[in-house]
């Protein structure tokens, strides 16, 4: 059952999120729609563009260049892959991330974009073209008590204001 379809960014919206980073990324063009690594997997696997290191104790953000258009009543939630976890530390920021189904609608877009934290005492390197974090598509419920919404205009911490 399909849900959901991912695609790029736009040219524009892609520079501005790289800023001066952008000459070494991968070209917007270039960077692989998230895919699953096989049948089983439940998780769709994120590349890093570009190379980012994470320092000692630090965090980075990386700008994913893709979107997420998904059905109403299902979320993209993200998470660090097992292995920068495992061998790392390695975490994102908000412990899980969550792109909700207007999201790609803002108007950034609905870049995804995925901050993540290093606790080591050494700087952990993701390369260019390195899966990273991997998203899965969850179905969610809602409260009997839903009222008025608001409306979307960006992304990490936006709504609500």
């Amino acid at each position: 059952m399909s849900i959901a379809r991912f695609g790029h960014v736009s040219a524009a919206q892609w520079v501005e999120a790289m800023g001066d980073r952008v000459s070494a990324a991968l070209p917007l063009e270039e960077i692989p729609l998230p895919r699953r690594a096989t049948a089983g997997s439940a998780g769709y696997d994120f590349v890093s563009p570009a190379e980012t290191v994470i320092p000692p104790g630090g965090s980075a953000l990386i700008p994913t260049g893709i979107r997420a258009e998904m059905e109403n009543g299902w979320v993209l939630m993200l998470f660090p892959r097992s292995s920068l976890g495992f061998k790392h530390g390695i975490r994102l920021c908000n412990t899980a991330g969550i792109i909700d189904s207007d999201y790609a609608f803002a108007k950034n877009e609905g870049h995804i974009m995925v901050k993540l934290r290093n606790p080591s005492d050494s700087p952990v390197v993701i390369g260019r073209g390195e899966r990273f974090c991997q998203g899965v598509f969850l179905p969610f419920g809602t409260a009997e008590e839903d009222g008025d919404f608001g409306t979307r205009e960006g992304g990490f911490g936006s709504t609500g204001k």
